[in-house]
């Protein structure tokens, strides 16, 4: 994805609320509950979606001043799903994620800003396959907080960007006669996550 917009979240379950910054609440990501999806373009004609893989990790919100909140979370790309098992080896493989190598992708946010409305824009560091480049995610108003039938107390959001695959070394790809290519490189992200009150 070339460096647009869109979400991220923050470190494992087994984080420390004693981590987040001034009167941030820490919020673990409910795996669950939470999805990181994407799409890319496939014969120049149609479009992939699939799931990157389970997410973990901990987001601090601020809601005093939600410019200090931070995000920092880690995807388990070992696990990709595109619904054709082919396709999944491949993307796994060294041409593609090389999760032999890099298992996870992570995010760790550095900047958060209020966008349009109620919406907000979360600079941080995306890592995938080893590389590590910045990009802004475009954060959907996040959900007030409510309490569930279990006792706990959940909330969320939903976060989108688009990069570009090769700015991340998956430069992968075959010409086709006609023109153009087999993936497209850009690559639409967007990630759904409940959060669930750290404890």
């Amino acid at each position: 994805m070339s460096s647009t917009t869109t979400s991220g979240y923050a470190t494992s379950s087994t984080s420390s609320a004693s981590n987040a910054p001034g009167t941030a609440q820490a919020w673990d990501v409910d795996p669950s509950h939470s999805s990181a999806n994407f799409k890319v373009r496939h014969l120049m004609v149609s479009h992939v979606r699939g799931e990157l893989g389970p997410i973990a990790g901990t987001v601090w919100i601020d809601d005093q001043d939600v410019t200090r909140s931070r995000v920092d979370i880690s995807i388990d790309a070992r696990k990709i799903a595109t619904r054709d098992e082919k396709r999944d080896e491949h993307l796994r493989s060294a041409d593609f994620l090389d999760v032999a190598n890099h298992p996870t992708v992570t995010f760790k946010s550095t900047r958060v800003e209020r966008g349009a409305g109620d919406e907000l824009r979360v600079t941080g560091d995306l890592t995938i396959h080893g590389t590590t480049r910045p990009v802004t995610l475009a954060v959907d108003s996040l959900a007030p907080a409510v309490g569930d039938p279990w006792g706990n107390t959940k909330r969320g959001a939903t976060a989108h960007a688009k990069i570009n695959r090769k700015e991340w070394g998956l430069g992968w790809n075959v010409g086709l006669e006609a023109g153009g290519v087999l993936v497209g490189e850009e690559v639409a992200i967007e990630l759904e996550v409940e959060l669930l009150k750290h404890k």
